[in-house]
Formats: C-alpha cells, structure tokens, sequence
C-alpha cells in the first residue's frame, strides 16, 4: 500500500499604487475627506490604472498607511503641505 502526502501552501501578494490629487486651496482640512469621496472622478481612474500596472508583491501589503488586514481592498489619502504630512485618513 502506497500513502501519499499533499503538501499545500498559501502566498499572499498584493499590488500598491498611488496618484496625486490637486485640492482646490479653499477646502478645509476637515473637509478633504468628503470632498474626495465627492470628486472620486478626478483620481479614480488614474488609480486603477496604476494598480494595473504596478508588480504584486509579496505580503499583505500593510504599510504606506494601510491597516485593514480583513479588507480585500484598502484606499487611504494623506495630506501632505510643505512635504510633510499634516492630515490623512481612508477613503
């Protein structure tokens, strides 16, 4: 009698892409975050075509800000003034 033995493994790969948005100047910090859920037309396609582009890479992909392990996809933005970041959050 022969007895095999399946060996299985899981990897996980995840692809990360950004873009930058211009924010008209008189909305408020407070407000960026409505303001993009209410522009997602200037960013979004952009967006998916950096994903498309960019390599997977090994891992979850938690960092550049991202946390959400649980979460198949994850979008965030940072406010960035003078080069340093000054606010952010998910989308």
């Amino acid at each position: 009698m022969n007895r095999k033995v399946v060996v299985s493994s899981r990897v996980v790969y995840h692809k990360y892409a950004q873009v930058e948005v211009e924010i008209p100047n008189e909305v408020k910090k407070e407000d960026i975050h409505q303001w993009l859920l209410d522009n997602s037309d200037k960013y979004d396609e952009a967006l998916d075509y950096q994903i498309s582009d960019s390599h997977y890479e090994l891992g979850f992909g938690l960092d550049y800000g991202m946390s959400e392990m649980e979460s198949e996809t994850e979008t965030r933005y940072d406010v960035f003034e003078d080069e340093k970041q000054v606010n952010g959050g998910h989308v």
